[in-house]
């Protein structure tokens, strides 16, 4: 397993090459671009371009693109949200388009997965007619052939609401989804809040391509650092290497108001993290009785 930082962490700000520089000096190798339009413009061609052109100049590489999951965020606040599980067509046709959108910027930047969400989470607003399975699926199926055309892997994200618990999620890979192509993306704190993050991880298996990795006390979906909420780290990456997953572990924190001192704290976890990495490594469990 890796480290990677998403650059979640300066969502409310356009991306620039210093935000990417202060990720490459922190001592990251890889990268997750949110694709929000007030944060990068991921239908502008030359912006994705250029974005790219940053990424290789710092030594960084794109593991994956987030989706998008509204049309902007600023000063704190989220915009007009996407959703592709709406039973609403010209709803859930915008939705896709926009991860379509993504998808191609993911394929510029070289990102191996693209994260999506199924509908809203719980404490969103949620318009009649949508977190739907059917419309979800519809969606999912249209997306998955995008995504292979573009040589980019579709991980479905684990967030709060019904569409997307561990065992919703699990049934769907138990259908007729190619898992060579398609998977899930593990998001530890969302997991958290559910109280069952080595169930999530157990259930989800192999089916998991990446993770979202930060912290809460289990109440509000919060973004912090890990170790200042109340997940189980040891428990939780043992977990992980239980099921055999070897990807990367994204940190998905929020700023707090203040993007490089988070970061300092988050160089800090990492360090915490590593030793517990370091513990697992060449540990059998199945001496332990699995």
């Amino acid at each position: 397993m890796r480290f990677a930082l998403s650059t979640h962490l300066f969502h409310d700000e356009r991306l620039s090459r210093a935000h990417l520089a202060a990720i490459a000096a922190a001592g990251f190798t890889d990268v997750e671009v949110f694709a929000t339009r007030s944060h990068v413009d991921y239908h502008d061609r030359g912006r994705v371009h250029e974005v790219r052109g940053w990424l290789a100049g710092l030594g960084l590489s794109a593991v994956s693109v987030h989706g998008p999951i509204c049309e902007s965020y600023a000063d704190g606040r989220w915009g007009r949200a996407y959703s592709i599980a709406s039973t609403d067509r010209a709803r859930r046709d915008e939705g896709v388009a926009e991860v379509r959108a993504a998808i191609e910027a993911a394929r510029v930047l070289g990102a191996v997965s693209i994260v999506v969400h199924l509908g809203l989470p719980h404490g969103q607003p949620i318009p009649p007619g949508d977190n739907d399975a059917g419309a979800a699926r519809r969606s999912l199926d249209t997306l998955v052939a995008i995504a292979h055309d573009a040589g980019v892997r579709v991980a479905v994200e684990l967030v709060p609401n019904a569409l997307s618990t561990a065992d919703e999620l699990a049934a769907l890979f138990e259908g007729d989804l190619d898992l060579g192509e398609t998977g899930t993306c593990v998001d530890l704190g969302h997991a958290h809040l559910a109280g069952a993050i080595d169930e999530a991880i157990d259930r989800l298996g192999g089916t998991i391509l990446t993770t979202h990795v930060h912290d809460n006390h289990g109440r509000e979906d919060t973004h912090l650092v890990p170790y200042q909420g109340t997940i189980d780290w040891p428990s939780s990456l043992a977990s992980l290497w239980k099921v055999g997953y070897r990807g990367p572990l994204v940190f998905e924190v929020a700023d707090r108001g203040d993007a490089m001192a988070v970061l300092g704290r988050v160089v800090d976890a990492r360090a915490r993290l590593q030793v517990i990495l370091d513990d697992l490594d060449g540990f059998d469990f199945g001496d332990q009785g699995g």
